[in-house]
């Protein structure tokens, strides 16, 4: 349910001053900070919008603080505007400085750590993928009763293959029948979305009730998951948490800490959210990882020749979405703009 027009310049309101300060946000202080509504009745919109699970109040005797669900709200409303690209042709001007012969893996070192520095928060860029790496198709191939060696090739001839115990007995005519399946579905696609597709269809109902497709998807997932990705993954600011006023614990900033070191963690997150072009931004309980609820995630794809890569930040979900924003996919353009002249 989405706020009325006057309800959602109140929440929006109230976003802003919770950023900016910190502090839970009074009716009193809205009231006073021009929103042309008296005090009372901002009392009134405060007290719907908890209860429809935009705010919330951390004590009985204290104001109102944002919840994801607000966050999400005041971030859509950012992205219906104009965004301004922000300084994109100054940030292309230090990659083209700072970067050794514009190599790629300069380029987005480099890139990363101006968008670090830029936004406040720790700032990665993922090389592009390889344009090579298209499934083509699977194969289950019998070795005995229960043992099924499974065959992912990709287009270019690179090769993917596992032995499975299923536990269970397959029929040879039922494998052949479900490689047919998944290859009618998937051919064509990168791999890393055939592996998401492969994913996102073994959660769907109707496979509850198809033993055989639920047991090929496995078959497939299984063998997807020993996909090696080499892409180089550049972090920078792992640094800026310490300075985050945030009140964060301990446990939540190491929980930050161990993805940002285990880097094809988060190469396999950013595989799961992107799946286009443009920007992305994932906030809080909105990360299927629970470790990673307290977080938000802002990034933006850059274009290399045919190939997409990814850059972006992730900081605490009080951030300030609005600069963010405008750094990263002002970094993105001027990626783009260096990588392309770099390949020309």
């Amino acid at each position: 349910m989405e706020p009325s027009e006057r309800s959602g310049r109140i929440l929006a309101a109230l976003v802003r001053e919770y950023i900016a300060s910190g502090a839970p946000v009074s009716s009193s202080m809205l009231s006073a900070a021009g929103q042309g509504v008296s005090s009372a009745t901002v009392r009134s919109i405060l007290s719907r919008l908890e209860d429809e699970g935009f705010v919330q109040q951390p004590h009985t005797s204290a104001g109102r603080i944002p919840t994801d669900l607000g966050y999400r709200f005041y971030v859509d409303l950012l992205l219906e505007s104009k965004r301004p690209t922000r300084s994109a042709s100054a940030v292309e001007a230090r990659l083209r400085r700072g970067s050794a012969a514009s190599l790629a893996d300069s380029v987005l070192s480099q890139a990363s750590h101006v968008v670090s520095r830029a936004s406040g928060h720790v700032a990665f860029a993922l090389q592009p993928t390889h344009k090579a790496a298209v499934f083509d198709r699977v194969e289950f191939i019998p070795l005995t009763a229960a043992r099924v060696l499974v065959v992912i090739v990709a287009r270019g001839g690179h090769v993917l293959q596992k032995v499975i115990d299923t536990g269970v007995v397959i029929e040879a005519d039922a494998l052949h029948q479900a490689a047919n399946y998944l290859n009618s579905e998937f051919t064509g696609l990168p791999l890393h979305r055939a592996r998401q597709a492969v994913l996102d269809r073994m959660k769907e109902e109707r496979m509850l009730y198809d033993a055989l497709m639920a047991r090929a998807m496995q078959l497939a997932s299984s063998t997807f998951d020993d996909l090696p990705d080499d892409r180089v993954l550049h972090v920078d600011g792992a640094a800026s948490l310490l300075g985050e006023d945030q009140g964060l614990t301990l446990g939540t900033m190491q929980a930050l800490i161990e993805l940002i070191e285990e880097k094809q963690r988060l190469v396999r997150l950013l595989n799961e959210y992107i799946d286009g072009p443009g920007l992305t931004i994932v906030i809080g309980a909105e990360h299927p990882d629970p470790s990673l609820r307290l977080f938000s995630l802002v990034a933006s794809t850059y274009q290399d020749d045919t190939r997409i890569g990814t850059i972006g930040v992730i900081g605490p979900t009080r951030m300030r979405y609005s600069r963010t924003i405008a750094v990263v996919d002002g970094a993105a353009h001027a990626v783009s703009r260096v990588l392309r002249d770099t390949n020309s």
